[in-house]
């Protein structure tokens, strides 16, 4: 008796075990990104059922390298999904493809994380949102700085008004260019082209900082949005601009994106100023921060609390959000925040070619 009680309780465990495990596959290997996964493919929470990519000699190449088995790799997405069953899939395609995967995930109640920004412009983002609403699975967009402790901190230092009321947010990212940098052809192809991309360096980095900005002001729209781009480096970029600065405008408070792929150095780092202070924060462990009027003590350096799992990394945070154990509406990743980023960046890239303001709705 005691041992059918046993196996009971055991079997009990091993199937709520297995419940938690989400299955996640890959769609396309062409975004360098795809790295992180490759070369960690176990995280918290998921198992990794499989690549799907067109281009089997790059995806037999990237398995190789990363010491993963050739029964990992699927000619499409419909043929992983017959096959492996994913219950959530992460796209590395080109932005311009995020739709297509939408729409083959959608209809089977298949939740997708893409990588950033959400999609190639608004229109496409729209019909994303749609088909999520439509079919009730979750969309989550994956951002470097999703992962970085010191926003959530400087977050809840705002919200407890430390920093009195929120005013100016400079936000900069990029580094010296994706070619400069060594991406790999099969990014570049992509991400220097207008149309699979949206452009270039404004929405390669100049969606960080409308993600960041629109969950800083909790969703809220701007008013307006001005950004002027230009090409510096025209031999090495002739289709799209590497360089780019978006200003949003709010009722008391401005945002200021620079983008580019001219930086001397990789930059991913936030200034957010208040009536009160400001506050400095990037991926490190510590933030800078001053609070107090003009004759406050110089800046101090305040230790960043770090993140805790699912919450640290993305795989293991969708997986979360697949089960139920996150509500996901108003973070960094979410599609609520990433509809009103695009926004942002869709009247970006139409205030940078025809030279004017353009007002939001």
């Amino acid at each position: 008796m005691k041992k059918i009680i046993y196996l009971f309780i055991l079997l009990n465990l091993t199937n709520s075990y297995a419940q938690k495990i989400v299955r996640m596959g890959i769609v396309g290997m062409t975004h360098d990104h795809v790295n992180g996964i490759l070369y960690h493919p176990k995280h918290e929470g998921m198992l990794l059922v499989g690549f799907a990519e067109p281009n089997k000699e790059l995806a037999m190449k990237l398995l190789k390298n990363a010491n993963l088995p050739d029964s990992l790799w699927f000619g499409s997405l419909e043929e992983m999904i017959a096959k492996a069953k994913p219950e959530a899939v992460c796209d590395f395609r080109s932005t311009y493809e995020h739709l297509e995967t939408v729409e083959k995930c959608a209809p089977r109640k298949i939740h997708v994380m893409v990588e950033k920004p959400l999609a190639v412009n608004l229109e496409h983002a729209k019909k994303i949102e749609s088909l999520a609403t439509k079919h009730g699975i979750n969309i989550i967009t994956n951002y470097e700085t999703t992962w970085y402790a010191s926003h959530y901190q400087a977050f809840d230092m705002i919200a407890k008004g430390s920093l009195g009321e929120l005013r100016k947010v400079i936000i900069y990212d990029g580094h010296s260019g994706p070619k400069e940098i060594g991406c790999s052809p099969q990014f570049l192809d992509w991400l220097t082209d207008p149309v699979k991309n949206g452009g270039g360096a404004i929405m390669d980095f100049g969606c960080y900082g409308a993600d960041i900005m629109t969950w800083l002001m909790k969703g809220e729209r701007p008013i307006s949005v001005t950004a002027i781009a230009q090409t510096n480096k025209p031999s090495v970029y002739p289709k799209v601009d590497d360089e780019a600065t978006i200003i949003v405008q709010y009722p008391k408070t401005q945002g200021i994106f620079q983008a580019s792929w001219n930086w001397p150095f990789d930059r991913k780092d936030t200034e957010i100023y208040g009536t009160k202070g400001y506050i400095f924060a990037d991926k490190s462990p510590m933030m800078r921060v001053r609070i107090g009027d003009r004759n406050a003590p110089a800046e101090s350096k305040v230790e960043v609390t770090p993140l805790k799992s699912p919450n640290n990394d993305a795989f293991s945070y969708f997986a979360a959000v697949v089960r139920g154990d996150i509500q996901s509406e108003n973070d960094l990743g979410s599609l609520k925040i990433n509809m009103v980023a695009m926004e942002i960046l869709d009247a970006a890239v139409k205030s940078s070619k025809s030279g004017k303001k353009i007002f939001l709705k």
